[in-house]
């Protein structure tokens, strides 16, 4: 028994009625009554009384009926949650994302995405840049926002912007003039690079651009976030280099000052799969790219 041999079966079981049964499912009452008696014989079941003047539901009839038609609802709905999450109305959404995100337009992109796609469950998962890659190699995540981009040929990788990097002092640390910090200020500091491992990483970028020019790190003390590298600026144990959408966050014993000169940028990018088909990832990405031409 099949399930429109099923809806066959329903029909005549609501309606008590071969021939309105037949007229309501659109077909003729010979062919409506030699499918519910094949049903009948590979079910080895009768399912309907048949009498002269009525047709009434057997007890076996009775429990087709009352199942029957929770399969058919489930069928229904079944289709009804493919059809929507073909379309992009309802489903999830993983995203992976560097800590230094979070202080520039992440926020914006997800709370924009949330007023087009709010029946879109969203996870976000904070990650260093080798755990993006490796979780969107095998599928964990959807989406992935690196610092610095990620490298793959099964990637797409798409820059949303570029900003300056800064330096993140304890506030007791005095500078010559406010606002700022100079090279030779910076020359023998104790610098704190995130993360740790794997290597290389954001910490290397950070030490490739002091090196370019002519900026001696002092001690290496590194970590695993950017979190824990602000506790430490915020305790006095030394100077962090980040982003500078990271100085939009206020932060009690972490002062933010811009490097003179400057000594050089980091991008932010959103990388997904290739062979990505689903609609809210297409739909995410595009939300980011008009986010970050505003941010930009």
């Amino acid at each position: 028994m099949n399930l429109k041999q099923l809806t066959y079966f329903i029909a005549v079981a609501e309606e008590l009625h071969f021939g309105r049964a037949a007229e309501r499912l659109g077909m003729a009452q010979p062919p409506l009554s030699r499918q519910i008696k094949q049903i009948e014989d590979e079910l080895g079941a009768v399912l309907f009384n048949r009498g002269r003047r009525a047709v009434s539901l057997t007890q076996a009839g009775e429990r087709l009926l009352e199942r029957g038609r929770g399969l058919v609802r489930d069928f229904e709905d079944m289709q009804l949650e493919v059809r929507r999450l073909g379309e992009g109305a309802e489903g999830r959404l993983r995203i992976g994302f560097v800590g230094s995100s979070t202080f520039g337009i992440l926020p914006n992109i997800v709370k924009s995405f949330r007023a087009n796609r709010p029946d879109v469950n969203l996870t976000l998962t904070p990650m260093n840049n080798a755990q993006l890659q490796r979780r969107l190699v095998s599928r964990e995540i959807d989406v992935a926002f690196a610092r610095p981009a990620l490298k793959d040929a099964e990637f797409r990788t798409i820059h949303l912007g570029v900003e300056p990097l800064v330096a993140a002092m304890p506030d007791t640390m005095e500078t010559e003039k406010q606002g700022r910090v100079t090279i030779d200020e910076l020359r023998g500091q104790s610098f704190i690079l995130y993360p740790e491992f794997p290597r290389p990483s954001y910490a290397d970028l950070v030490l490739e651009s002091c090196a370019a020019h002519g900026l001696e790190v002092g001690k290496k003390l590194f970590t695993m976030d950017l979190l824990t590298a602000l506790s430490l600026v915020a305790i006095g144990e030394g100077v962090c280099i980040v982003p500078a959408s990271v100085a939009s966050g206020a932060r009690n014993g972490v002062r933010f000052r811009e490097i003179a000169p400057p000594i050089g940028e980091t991008s932010l990018s959103l990388n997904y799969r290739l062979d990505e088909q689903g609609p809210h990832v297409k739909t995410f990405v595009q939300i980011a790219q008009s986010v970050a031409r505003k941010a930009f």
